[in-house]
C-alpha cells in the first residue's frame, strides 16, 4: 500500500472537522503521499472539534493558484468549512478540472456540498451526513446510507466514524 510519488490536495478553510482533515492527511502521508492543504487565503486555518474551535493548520497554497497536478482531492466536512467553500468559483473550477481529468475526489460529511455547487453529482451514487440527503437528491444524486460510496471517481462517506473505510477507499483509488 505504497503511495510514494502521489500528490493529494485537501481543500479547506476555517471550520473543518479536525478528524476529517487530520485522519486522511496522516494516513496518506504515512503511506508516502505528499499532501498539501489548499485554502482561500494563505492564513492558517482553524479546525472544529467537539463543538469548539481547535487546532490551526498551516496552508500550503491557494486553490486559486493551483492546477491539476494532484492525483486526488479531499474535501473534509464540518458545517462551517463546506458552507464557506461551496460557492467559491475557484474551488468549483478546481473540482471540475480534477473530475474531468478522471482524478478521484473524496468528500466526507458535509464535504459534498461543494460537489453540488460544482455540478458534479447528477447521476452519481454517493453518501454524506444525513442532513445533506435532500440537497444531494435535489441536485440529481442517488443518495445511499453507507459507510463509503465510490462512483464515477467520487468517493463519499458520512461521519468521522467512517474514516477508516474512507481512507482505505481513497488509498485504493490512488493505487488504481
Amino acid at each position: 500500500m505504497e503511495l510514494k510519488g502521489k500528490k493529494v490536495a485537501i481543500v479547506a478553510t476555517n471550520g473543518f472537522e479536525k478528524s476529517e482533515l487530520g485522519s486522511p492527511k496522516n494516513h496518506l502521508e504515512k503511506l508516502g503521499a505528499t499532501v498539501e492543504i489548499l485554502s482561500l487565503s494563505k492564513d492558517p486555518i482553524k479546525s472544529w472539534e467537539s463543538g469548539n474551535w481547535s487546532d490551526k493548520f498551516d496552508v500550503d497554497g491557494l486553490v486559486a493558484e493551483s492546477d491539476t497536478t494532484y492525483d486526488a482531492v479531499v474535501l473534509p466536512g464540518g458545517v462551517i468549512n463546506p458552507d464557506q467553500i461551496r460557492n467559491n468559483t475557484d474551488v468549483q473550477n478546481f473540482l471540475k478540472k480534477h473530475n474531468k481529468a478522471g482524478k478521484p475526489i473524496a468528500a466526507i460529511c458535509h464535504g459534498p456540498w461543494s460537489l453540488i455547487n460544482s455540478d458534479l453529482v447528477k447521476g452519481v451514487k454517493l453518501t454524506s451526513y444525513e442532513s445533506l440527503k435532500k440537497d444531494l437528491e435535489n441536485a440529481g444524486a442517488h443518495w445511499s446510507d453507507e459507510e463509503v460510496v465510490a462512483d464515477k471517481g467520487i468517493i463519499t462517506s458520512r461521519l468521522p466514524k467512517d474514516l477508516p473505510v474512507f481512507n482505505a477507499t481513497l488509498t485504493a483509488a490512488l493505487q488504481a
